[in-house]
Parts: structure tokens; sequence; C-alpha cells
């Protein structure tokens, strides 16, 4: 079990953030599968002070959304403190998890996301800070991933600053940026961590690579894992959470569910898009979810192509009905690899950042600058 303050996570999944993915619909639809922690979009802790109505919007949970668990990046130390003071203060969020993780090349030139533990000191200083600004009000917790790339690895050092600093749980993906989401996770530098994190009684949750709910108990018994977080698991298999529930209590793990039962549920993310942004926008966004969905089953030509650019809930309906929905579920295809599986590049970093693993005056001087002001990633 995990625990973020008096509250008890069980079974320990928690969703993992994911831009334009885990807004309030879809997280509603996951919580309906099974129990976990379904943390927002990623927030960004400059937009998050300044209350830009977007990021404002990512902040505002539903009224039975509980915990409420908010995903903040950011790379200067005092703005990140402000954006805690701000959430613990207004009553935002229930846990607050810190972004150390994200590869995308527009965070990681800019020395955030999964670069930004490669700078001891700026790491460091941001985790202490966040959790002092919380106060022990608010449980604070790190994503991380191993490193920069192989020669240039940082998890069990950051780790280690982390559990210092006394933050709720440290949670790796065990893959390192120039990785992306190509190759094979990691999950010996999950175990790693974990033992080296023993001393300190600091959880350790372990993410990459979990399909299924076979998958999460084999990479909590192969690296003594406290929990797992899942994210492209589950796109388009929001029921990844009721057979990851079933795994955790030693329940029969349900079946991959027939066409019929996917496209229902296609339907209601759909509805529930369209009840919180609206209809034009609310369609728009189920669009990137059809693949998803859809993978592995027989869909004619004539309507896959269409539900990509579907514009209302009743083209949606007319649409669905004409799928032949006696098929089952595609195990070998649609339990597997799912979303970005871009293999290995080269990290986009900003000039001098490998030079050193101490923060330089230049990379002082650049901070203030390298803070996004648009949240979601």
């Amino acid at each position: 079990m995990l625990r973020i303050g008096e509250r008890i996570i069980d079974p320990p999944v928690v969703l993992a953030p994911m831009a334009g993915i885990t807004n309030r619909a879809f997280r509603r639809l996951c919580r309906e599968q099974g129990a976990g922690l379904y943390v927002s979009e990623m927030v960004t802790s400059r937009a998050l002070i300044e209350r830009n109505e977007a990021t404002m919007d990512l902040v505002t949970f539903a009224e039975d959304e509980s915990p409420r668990s908010v995903q903040l990046y950011g790379v200067d130390p005092q703005v990140m403190a402000e954006a805690v003071k701000m959430i613990v203060n207004e009553d935002r969020a229930d846990h607050i998890d810190m972004n150390f993780g994200c590869p995308v090349p527009k965070v990681t030139r800019k020395g955030g996301g999964s670069a930004l533990p490669w700078k001891r000191d700026l790491f460091k200083e941001i985790v202490e800070r966040c959790v002092d600004a919380a106060n022990g009000k608010v449980p604070v917790s790190v994503k991380m991933r191993k490193g920069i790339d192989d020669r240039h690895l940082t998890y069990l050092d950051a780790g280690e600053s982390a559990a210092r600093a006394g933050v709720a749980w440290v949670a790796l993906h065990g893959r390192t940026a120039a990785q992306m989401y190509g190759g094979q996770a990691d999950w010996d530098a999950i175990a790693k961590l974990k033992s080296h994190l023993n001393q300190f009684n600091t959880p350790v949750l372990g993410n990459g690579d979990i399909w299924t709910g076979a998958d999460a108990l084999e990479m909590m018994a192969r690296t003594g894992a406290d929990g797992v977080v899942v994210g492209r698991g589950c796109l388009g298999r929001p029921w990844l959470f009721a057979q990851l529930d079933a795994a955790f209590t030693g329940a029969p793990i349900p079946i991959e569910p027939r066409l019929d039962v996917v496209l229902a549920t296609l339907r209601r993310h759909a509805e529930l898009l369209v009840e919180d942004y609206g209809e034009h926008k609310g369609c728009r966004d189920i669009r990137k979810h059809m693949a998803w969905y859809l993978k592995g089953f027989r869909v004619q030509h004539t309507v896959r192509q269409p539900l990509g650019t579907v514009t209302s809930l009743a083209e949606l309906d007319s649409l669905l009905s004409q799928i032949n929905t006696d098929q089952d579920f595609n195990s070998e295809v649609g339990s597997g690899p799912r979303g970005r599986t871009s293999g290995e590049r080269r990290p986009a970093l900003p000039d001098g950042w490998l030079e050193t693993c101490e923060l330089t005056s230049a990379d002082r001087s650049n901070i203030s600058m390298a803070e996004l002001s648009v949240s979601g990633g």
C-alpha cells in the first residue's frame, strides 16, 4: 500500500501524467474501472502562479475526485516553491508530484524534465524547497528517469537527494531521456534504486512496460517496488485499471473486452469529454484516442478514416454503428506497446549542459527564461 498523508492508495497503482491525455474526463473513466491515484496533466509552475486560464483549469478537479493529484513542472526553485505554496494554501490538491522525467525536446532543451537531475545542486534545491513549502500538509513525490543517457545516469544520486528531502516516494521510469519510449524498460534499475533507498524507508514506484496486470505483479516481484506507475499501457484501455485492481487483490483478472464493450467505452469517453469541454473541443480531443481503442480490431477504412475527423457525438454514433462488433480482443496485438514508441535519439540540452553536473553561473542566469509558460507538456 502507498500513503499520501492519511490516505492509503490501495492497490498501489498510479496513473502517469500524460499531456493531452490525463484530463478530468480520462481520469474519471479510469477511476470508474478501479482504485488508484490518478494524476493530472503536467502543470507548469510559472503558469500556475500567474494564474494562466488553461492551467487553472488543469488544477480544477471534479467534486467526487479524491485524492486530487497534480504534477508540477519547473526549473526555478523559487517559482516551484511558490507554486507548491499556492496549491497548499488554496487547497487545490491532496498530492503533488514533481516532473523530472519528461524526455520531450522542448522540455529538456531548457534544462527541465529528465535533463534537470544532472545538475545535482539544482535538483536538490528544488526538491528541498518544494517539500518545505508543502509544510507537511500535502505529500510531495518525484518522478524521474534513469538519466540523460547511459553515460550520464542520475537516478541513484537523485533518488537519495529526494529521499533525504523527505519526499513521499520516488517513481522511476526505467529508461533514459535518450531512449525516449523505445526499447525495453530497465527494471533492474528500479530494483537498484529500491535497494539504495531502503535505508531511508522511502517507497519506490516502478514505471515502464506495464501492459497487463501480470506485468505489474512481475515488476514488483522482480524489483521489490512498492507500487507501479502506468502510462501508455492504458491508452485506449482504461479497463487496465480493473485488471490491475484484480491482480493486486488476488481476484481473477478480467479478460480483455470484446469490441462491443470497447466501443461503448470509447463512446463513454467521448461523452465525458463533451460534458467537460463542449462538443467541438470534446470531439476534437477524442480523435487522438481512436487508433488506441481500435488497435487489433478489423474496422473498414470507410469508417476508420472519418473517425479521425469526427465533429459531433451524432456523427460518432453513426460511424460506430457501422462497425461489426462481433470481434474478440486481439491480445497479441492490443495488450502490447502502444502510444509513443520512438527509439533512441540524442537529447536536446542547453549549451554546455553536460560539461559539469554542478550548476554554473550561466545556467543560473538562464533559469528564469527556461520556465515553460504553457501547461500540459
